[in-house]
């Protein structure tokens, strides 16, 4: 079955084309949502593997998007994508819980590997909860 990965991003242009990427030939199912209110609902209606969402939106910003998923699903990797990228609010969105951090533009190579890493981190750590129940 196909990795579920759920994009979150307020411009339509940019869902488009992260959809595109995420898509053409890597077999992932892609959900958008321009409303990150939607992601709370989304998330306990599917389960999905991964989510990738942009920092700065209007109603609820990335930083606290990082911590409604978290309080859903504590174990899916969250992406942050971003053109207002600093060290600062890079650190900032890992110790709240998201897996990497990328800023825009960005190659659609680094996502593809960013987003590659994160669902092998995911399946890790499955695995390793499943060992210490044993």
């Amino acid at each position: 079955m196909a990795e579920q990965l759920l994009v979150v991003d307020d411009e339509p242009n940019m869902l488009r084309l992260l959809k595109t990427i995420l898509m053409d030939k890597t077999g992932y199912e892609v959900a958008t949502t321009n409303n990150p209110l939607e992601v709370s609902k989304m998330l306990q209606e599917k389960t999905y593997d991964l989510v990738v969402t942009d920092l700065k939106m209007p109603l609820v910003d990335g930083m606290d998007l990082i911590e409604i998923i978290k309080k859903i699903d504590p174990l899916i990797p969250i992406i942050i994508i971003t053109a207002y990228g600093t060290m600062e609010t890079a650190e900032e969105a890992v110790q709240k819980g998201a897996y990497d951090f990328i800023t825009k533009p960005f190659r659609k190579e680094t996502i593809l590997i960013t987003i590659k890493r994160a669902l092998e981190w995911k399946k890790m750590q499955k695995e390793l909860a499943a060992l210490k129940k044993q």
